[in-house]
């Protein structure tokens, strides 16, 4: 990632869902608003350079998700006020709250664990990752 703010990480994340073709540019300011309403409430940086930032979006059909990594670090006013190095964006239609709690919880658990986030930060290219991911999760099932 670029960003190295909290908003412009978040922009940075939701300007990649549209370049991909997955959400529409004129969603943008909604999906930051929905996004800004709930960082306020409290900051979604977990601590251990993770942030989940996550809301819930109206025009939505499936969930998003999206994975940044910034290696020199996003103030994110985390929980440890530590810098963030990943960032995991959580997109999800308003009527999926069950969904939206389970794969909180499931990304929570993997980056919790210092071996994932060791392992990840060396990775380069898209592929490479989600391959990496996949067997973090497939090690922790």
């Amino acid at each position: 990632m670029k960003a190295t703010t909290h908003w412009d990480a978040l922009a940075e994340l939701v300007d990649h869902l549209i370049r991909a073709g997955e959400i529409a540019a004129d969603e943008k300011e909604e999906i930051l608003a929905a996004l800004h309403e709930r960082e306020d409430q409290v900051s979604t940086g977990i601590g251990s350079g993770v942030a989940i930032p996550h809301a819930y979006c109206r025009n939505l059909r499936d969930t998003m998700v999206v994975f940044g990594r910034s290696p020199g670090g996003i103030e994110f006013e985390a929980l440890d006020n530590a810098p963030v190095h990943f960032v995991i964006l959580l997109l999800v239609p308003e009527d999926q709250g069950s969904t939206h709690l389970q794969t909180l919880a499931s990304i929570a658990g993997l980056f919790s664990r210092s071996e994932v986030r060791k392992g990840l930060a060396g990775i380069e290219g898209a592929e490479q990752l989600l391959e990496a991911i996949r067997q973090f999760e497939s090690k922790a099932a």
